[in-house]
């Protein structure tokens, strides 16, 4: 798997295993990225990703540009995937990354960020507790998903689908 875009772009990043995660395929970054650049400048914003999986969205948000980057996993293999990944790039960029449950971690934080990235296991059922959570602590949330999902309290951007998954740009409603 490659970055897709910025200053790393075509670097090589080690995936967990297939069983553990779906890493978000290369033209779909593409375009989570492309779009989110119509919309805003990356320079000295901030990028949440909830459920970092391999951490690709991460590393290509600090690639093209994000000043920080925090990413959540909590399966121990993913992890130190990301860990080893993030390593590479640490020095030179503000990249955090936490180990555990993105819900309880999401609550208990009081920073902002500018994006927010939700991708979680497919059929766990937890994208409108994500939102939930995050609502109040994102301008921008970007939602991968198969599912409907309430958008209550919530504007739709933009939406994209790739085969059987959306792709959806949210705002708070005013």
């Amino acid at each position: 798997m490659n970055i897709t875009g910025g200053k790393y772009n075509r670097q090589k990043i080690e995936a967990p295993d297939e069983n553990i995660t779906r890493p978000t395929l290369s033209k779909v970054r593409m375009a989570v990225f492309n779009t989110l650049n119509s919309i805003m400048d990356f320079e000295g914003k901030s990028f949440l990703d909830m459920y970092a999986g391999s951490g690709i969205m991460g590393l290509e948000a600090v690639s093209r540009g994000f000043a920080s980057v925090t990413a959540i996993e909590k399966n121990k293999k993913a992890y130190d995937v990301i860990k080893s990944n993030f390593s590479r790039y640490r020095k030179e960029n503000n990249i955090k990354l936490i180990f555990g449950d993105s819900l309880k971690i999401c609550e208990r934080i009081s920073e902002k960020y500018d994006v927010t990235y939700i991708d979680p296991p497919y059929l766990s059922e937890i994208y409108e507790k994500s939102l939930d959570v995050i609502k109040n602590k994102s301008d921008i949330i970007i939602l991968e998903h198969i599912t409907n999902v309430d958008f209550t309290g919530f504007e739709i951007i933009k939406q994209k689908q790739y085969g059987e998954k959306f792709v959806t740009f949210l705002k708070n409603k005013p």
